[in-house]
């Protein structure tokens, strides 16, 4: 997170100036306040020089290092996400595409982590509780790597409070509701990404050298995970804030200098981030080169770029007068057809064609067997005989020798939609409704048709309606198959088709039952780089589905639940997520009365009241006010979202808080926002060994050890609503 009183508070200028002169930043409310240093208290004096804030930031340090590599060897067991997360480094060891909604930057560290510690990548991360030991998985080492971010994290809370003017008793403050937040440890001692996001979202903006600084680890924080992308909008808003100030005439700068500060920040925080981001997916794409488990998100020409994609190997043209099957890309039926014909009246009185009926079968079957006839002259031999984009086809059922069709009769299920049916093939009466066009997604004119990997659509020649189904099933009088109609919109996403299957063919190299090996293809980085970012804005959105341990945002500063990540019912152990009630409670204080203050300092102000000093309250609306805004830009935008919601969403926010609690502890107990005496330290020193004396209560649930009984894990719920296995039930007295 930047530091705003570096790049807000200028020397002014008042005329076109160098390169140079960018470095002439300078932190007025903070000069004004320690104008005097001699004046301040004894404590304060020593507390702040160099030596004692190295010693403060050396113990800091060592503590979070030693917390979180704490029993980080237990449990030898797949926690929570690693399922995930272990699974996906696994995947670039062994070089295998897969599809997640996150970008790469953090998964990406964690298989070089796994290659680092000789990790093979053969175990498979397939169920929480899988053993880590038994399998020879050098998962300590793993789970080393967000342990040593999760516990730099602690040391660059202190030096962001510090670069922002703070005292190092203010600094120390803010850096131990991190240091012994039961939340950030759990979260950072496991194989997962959130310890990536919160410490790349954490920077501190000098002038050139660190704008380019961090504009690299804003990339990070974008790369790591998806909502590292709400760290990205914090700063935008603040480089707007930063340039509507420079952009005043009052300031006395010039439309030069003006231009000057927009270009560096349109390099160092556009440009340079930018090309960071698309570097994690070259490298992304460049090792995921085989075929895995995210094939079949991907259209099939990117899939024909994998090694081994059974696109890749097993597809071949399609020529006229083929045997094939077909099968809907979304439900993976097969399109089918058997004598059976709808009943003539349907359950709500509507009057169907008596046709034969054409319904999506979800097994291999004969009656899965449709002819590809021509509707237009064909060369003897040769490549006119193929089927090529927007050509005009009709599909024969070859068991019943009966044309496929549509006409304007409403199908079974949906009355706005075309019933589906066939046709003898000898009568031509109706030879118009059997033809239908073949829309082969992102193709070109006259690209041919291939089984596997050619989506395409079916379009009606003369109704212009898609060939469609759905999940909903059809009565007894179909055998419970799927319905299949006529959708009116003739570009519908969902009625997306492949064939899957040749049964016959002219073609030479068709069914000789040799694999081919077949060279991957080739499309550009960018277009796989689109296709990804669209697939995962779509799936992130997608994930809609009920978990138990799901919360609502506004349950989230207050801890009202968390999440069970692991547990071990032989010895009544478990891995729950939840903060450090003391200091996430406090955190809220703290936001309510910098709301309160800011809010009072308004209304006395508008009264002709000045109850601050001018540099306490440009502090209040710089640092603190900034700290605020990453806080909401963090956390408000969750209330938007109709997505799976969990606690450790509001990680990067709760950091943001503990930031902007500091600030306001320093103003509470300080009139002049600077000298706190020795009500620093003592209440400082209070709060610390209280917070630290709720941790070591806590940490059973944080580091899955010991075991406890039932009566003992009741102790530990501090809010009822916290679901905690093995706890014993309460029996109410009967008087």
């Amino acid at each position: 997170m930047a530091s705003p009183s570096r790049p807000r508070q200028r020397i002014k200028v008042a005329s076109s100036s160098t390169t140079g002169s960018y470095d002439q930043d300078e932190d007025d409310h903070v000069h004004a306040i320690y104008q005097n240093p001699n004046s301040r208290s004894a404590i304060e004096r020593v507390l702040d020089t160099p030596q004692a804030s190295a010693a403060m930031v050396g113990v800091l340090t060592a503590i979070a290092f030693a917390l979180r590599f704490y029993k980080i060897n237990q449990p030898d067991q797949v926690v929570f996400d690693e399922v995930h997360f272990g699974k996906f480094a696994s995947f670039y060891i062994t070089r295998e595409y897969y599809f997640d909604v996150h970008p790469p930057f953090a998964k990406l560290l964690f298989g070089l982590a796994g290659w680092f510690v000789g990790f093979d990548g053969h175990f498979t991360f397939e169920n929480i509780g899988d053993n880590y030991t038994d399998n020879h998985v050098p998962y300590v080492g793993m789970r080393a790597l967000p342990a040593i971010l999760g516990s730099l994290t602690v040391p660059v809370v202190y030096a962001i409070m510090k670069e922002t003017g703070y005292s190092t008793i203010i600094a120390a403050f803010s850096a131990c509701i991190i240091l012994f937040d039961n939340a950030h440890i759990a979260q950072s001692r496991l194989i997962l990404l959130d310890a990536t996001l919160i410490f790349f979202m954490e920077f501190t903006v000098e002038w050139w050298s660190w704008l380019i600084a961090t504009g690299f680890f804003m990339a990070c924080t974008w790369g790591a995970k998806v909502n590292g992308i709400l760290t990205v909008a914090t700063i935008g808003i603040a480089v707007l804030v930063d340039l509507w100030d420079i952009l005043d005439h009052k300031k006395g700068f010039t439309m030069e200098h003006f231009w000057k500060h927009f270009m560096a920040r349109a390099v160092g925080l556009i440009v340079v981030p930018f090309i960071i981001y698309l570097s994690f997916f070259y490298v992304h794409f460049a090792v995921l080169t085989r075929s895995g488990t995210g094939d079949s998100f991907m259209s099939p020409a990117f899939q024909e770029t994998l090694i081994g994609n059974e696109l890749l190997m097993n597809s071949q043209e399609l020529r006229y007068y083929d045997v094939v099957t077909m099968k809907h890309k979304d439900t993976k039926v097969y399109l089918h057809s058997h004598p059976d014909r709808y009943p003539l009246q349907y359950d709500d009185g509507r009057i169907s064609s008596q046709g034969q009926q054409v319904t999506g079968y979800g097994h291999d079957d004969v009656n899965n067997h449709w002819q590809i006839i021509p509707t237009k002259a064909l060369p003897e031999a040769g490549r006119g005989r193929i089927v090529r984009h927007e050509d005009v086809i009709q599909l024969l059922h070859v068991n019943t020798q009966t044309l496929l069709l549509t006409h304007d009769v409403a199908s079974p299920l949906l009355p706005t939609n075309q019933e589906f049916t066939t046709w003898p093939k000898d009568d031509h009466s109706r030879h118009n409704d059997t033809l239908f066009y073949l829309n082969i997604i992102d193709a070109d004119s006259e690209d041919p048709w291939k089984s596997k990997s050619s989506h395409f659509r079916l379009v009606h020649g003369p109704t212009r309606v898609s060939m469609w189904t759905h999940s909903k099933q059809l009565p007894e009088w179909a055998f419970k198959q799927q319905e299949i109609n006529g959708n009116k919109n003739p570009t519908e996403k969902s009625a997306t088709w492949f064939v899957d299957q040749v049964i016959s063919t002219e073609s030479s190299e068709g069914l000789s039952g040799e694999e081919v090996l077949k060279e991957p293809k080739k499309i550009s980085f960018f277009r796989k780089f689109a296709e990804l970012q669209l697939l995962m804005l779509q799936h992130n959105a997608g994930l809609t589905s009920s978990h138990p341990y799901a919360s609502g945002p506004i349950n989230w500063p207050f801890l009202i639940s968390g999440i069970s990540f692991w547990t071990d019912n032989d010895a009544q152990k478990q891995i729950y997520l939840i903060g450090n009630i003391v200091g996430w409670w406090t955190c809220v204080i703290a936001l309510s009365i910098y709301v309160g203050i800011m809010g009072a300092d308004l209304l006395a102000r508008r009264r002709g009241i000045d109850p601050i000093p001018d540099a306490a309250r440009g502090r209040l609306w710089n640092s603190a006010g900034f700290f605020l805004l990453i806080w909401a830009v963090h956390y408000l935008p969750f209330f938007l979202m109709n997505r799976q919601l969990f606690i450790h969403h509001y990680l990067p926010s709760h950091l943001a808080s503990a930031l902007l609690a500091g600030s306001v502890l320093s103003f509470v107990l300080s009139d002049t926002y600077a000298d706190l005496g020795m009500k620093g330290p003592v209440v400082v020193g209070v709060f610390t060994f209280i917070l630290f004396l709720m941790f070591l209560y806590m940490t059973p649930l944080t580091y899955g050890t010991p075991g406890l009984d039932g009566e003992t894990i009741n102790g530990k719920r501090l809010l009822s609503s916290w679901t905690l296995h093995f706890a014993a039930k309460e029996i109410a007295e009967v008087s």
